[in-house]
């Protein structure tokens, strides 16, 4: 293995010389430069090196490669300052200018063929080539790349675009696309970015033909703008023209082009409404006069092939209006205009198809036209379409009218009369939903309902009578029967507020939530800390304390609810205030440990607070206890 290291380090010797000659580097540097390559190149001989190894390789001889090229930049602006002559001919390159890239070209292809199955490391070798610009090698690595991983689509790709981009080789490009069309046929994106090409070739085409002298299609530049991040938009045109010919053979070509490969998406993935629906959006952004009757061939499949399906209906009704930020820079009337054919597009999708979907992106439609701000003159058009909140509601009560209401759409109805201000109706709805046979096993729906009800009493303090109360006992009862305490803390909290100023149901709320957190198996520790806060600051530590003895009494309390209820009695145990407050905090750390034996640093905070409070025999128990039961010193964890 020395031997073999031995003879690469011999032959780096002519090119460390040429650096020192050229004074690129010093001859310091330049033995640190051989130490570090002999110990890599000792790494890779290793019997199993790993690719941590190549990498770490790779990049101290990529930021050696830029340094020299740093140096040299240096070196040659110093000396064109110096020298007199303008007419001095240019420096012929010498072995230091090629070794480095060599070196790491090298080391890229070994590393590729002990890791085959590596792709980010093929991508890193590709990419290298082609920063480079070594089309030899790029040629060879994009083959070996290929042939281990044809069912890659990226590589296809990425091939496709170097020869598409680079070489300028179009029939190349479009080989190779349809070489992975034929390992990946069911590849979205190659499809797409086959039409991408094809597309961009076309307005390659127009820019010679611009160029010279004839007429072609406007559109250019907006579509270069819109589709600038795509692989194979850097040989799209800027140029704007007038008409197209409908003669020229090489633009029939290339339109029957995007229709073979449109038809081609089709067979290979024939129920992808995604796919034609991209295809469709690219074509129309291209701006192409003559793709029209291609469009409008795309859009009568999609209409024919998925009529049955939500997200058809939803994007073409969206396709109406665009994004919905967009409608605030158009006057009143194009907005509503709009708006309403949209609208018009999801009563037809309703009527055709009433499902629980079609209702959710129907009414999510209105949603966010009703959140969107900058849309509020619309109403003043006087035409109940535009009454988006009367819209959005009459939509929730088709669907319950259809039989349509699925419980996600059941909790929206009740968020919607919320939202508007319609607390009410909110209540009844929300009392109606929960009382029928199809919601009422809904947890989401009666935590819903809890929360309509508590804000209806905050609102209405005047109702906080025994009978109001009562009857919220009973649905917070039955939210907790069906809800875990961990998903409805919010509601928790609020009931907390409300039933606080009444000492018997107060303890009923208490009851029940200790039932609630029990069941949950120790998850609630954030409603038991209220509760307990809430007992300390109205009755005092007395009934804090009856409350957090209740809750740590309960199968596997939290380690959090231990801590809470020992920073409260440690508190009052250091101002004097309660003779049994450091009594209370050992029973607590005692309990604590007995449920977590294993936790360090519970261990460690009880340790402490008999090195403060306590005795040194105290202290040296809690300590000897500890390291018999972690095996471990407290002061190593």
């Amino acid at each position: 293995m020395g031997d073999v290291v031995q003879v690469r380090l011999e032959r780096m010797a002519e090119e460390v010389e040429d650096l020192e000659r050229r004074g690129l580097f010093s001859r310091a540097e330049l033995d640190s430069i051989v130490r570090r390559r002999r110990d890599f190149e000792f790494r890779l001989k290793r019997p199993s090196p790993l690719k941590s190894d190549f990498l770490a390789y790779v990049d101290y001889e990529r930021s050696l490669e830029a340094l020299r090229l740093l140096r040299k930049r240096t070196n040659n602006t110093k000396r064109r300052t110096k020298s007199k002559s303008k007419s001095k001919s240019k420096r012929i390159k010498s072995i230091s200018d090629w070794a480095g890239v060599s070196r790491i070209l090298t080391l890229y292809k070994s590393a590729a063929s002990r890791f085959k199955g590596d792709l980010s490391l093929w991508f890193s070798y590709l990419e290298f080539c082609r920063q480079v610009n070594h089309t030899a090698r790029m040629k060879k690595a994009l083959a070996d790349a290929i042939r281990f991983h044809p069912k890659v689509p990226g590589l296809w790709i990425y091939a496709a675009a170097w020869e598409f981009d680079h070489n300028l080789n179009v029939d190349a490009a479009r080989a190779l696309m349809q070489s992975g069309l034929r390992s990946c046929p069911q590849s979205h994106d190659l499809w797409i970015e086959f039409l991408r090409m094809e597309l961009t070739f076309l307005a390659k085409l127009r820019a010679r033909k611009l160029t010279l002298g004839h007429n072609m299609p406007t559109g250019t530049d907006k579509w270069k703008e819109e589709n600038s991040g795509d692989s194979f938009m850097a040989l799209s045109t800027e140029a704007e023209t007038t008409s197209t010919s409908s003669e020229d053979p090489f633009w029939k070509k290339g339109l029957l082009m995007l229709r073979i490969i449109y038809r081609g998406a089709v067979d290979a993935v024939p129920d992808s409404f995604h796919l034609r629906k991209r295809f469709l959006e690219i074509l129309s952004a291209a701006y192409l006069g003559d793709t029209d009757q291609l469009n409008d061939e795309i859009m009568a499949d999609l209409r024919r092939d998925f009529s049955k399906d939500e997200a058809f209906w939803d994007w073409l009704a969206r396709l109406q209006i665009g994004d919905v930020k967009d409608l605030k820079a158009l006057t009143s009337d194009e907005a509503a205009s709009k708006i309403k054919k949209a609208a018009e597009v999801y009563k037809e999708a309703v009527k055709k198809m009433p499902t629980g979907r079609m209702f959710s992106f129907y009414a999510k439609f209105w949603t966010d036209v009703l959140c969107e701000p900058g849309l509020n003159v619309l109403p003043e058009s006087g035409c109940d379409e535009f009454n988006f909140a009367s819209s959005l509601v009459k939509v929730y009560q088709q669907a319950e009218s259809s039989g349509c209401l699925t419980e996600r759409l059941a909790c929206d109805y009740v968020r919607c009369h919320v939202e508007i201000g319609n607390l009410k109706e909110a209540r009844e709805l929300a009392e109606r939903l929960c009382s029928g046979s199809h919601f009422s096993g809904s947890g989401e729906l009666w935590v819903l309902r809890a929360s309509v009800e508590l804000k209806w009493v905050t609102f209405e303090s005047s109702l906080l009578g025994k009978e109001t109360l009562e009857s919220l006992l009973c649905i917070v009862k039955r939210t907790a029967e069906k809800v875990p305490v961990s998903e409805a803390e919010d509601l928790w909290l609020l009931a907390l507020k409300i039933f606080l100023n009444d000492k018997g149901y107060f303890e009923k709320l208490v009851k029940i939530a200790v039932f609630a957190i029990a069941k949950s198996s120790g998850s609630g520790t954030a409603i038991a800390r209220a509760i307990i806060s809430s007992a300390l600051q109205k009755d005092g530590i007395r009934h804090a304390r009856d409350m957090y003895k209740r809750f740590v009494s309960l199968p596997r309390p939290s380690l959090e609810l231990f801590k809470f209820c020992i920073e409260i009695e440690f508190n009052l145990a250091s101002f004097g205030n309660d003779c049994s407050a450091l009594a209370n905090v050992r029973k607590l750390y005692e309990s604590a440990v007995g449920f977590y034996p294993q936790d360090k640093e519970l261990w460690r905070e009880y340790y402490i607070m008999e090195t403060k409070v306590g005795t040194s025999e105290t202290a040296n128990a809690v300590y000897w206890r500890a390291r018999k039961t972690l095996k471990a010193d407290l002061n190593s964890m």
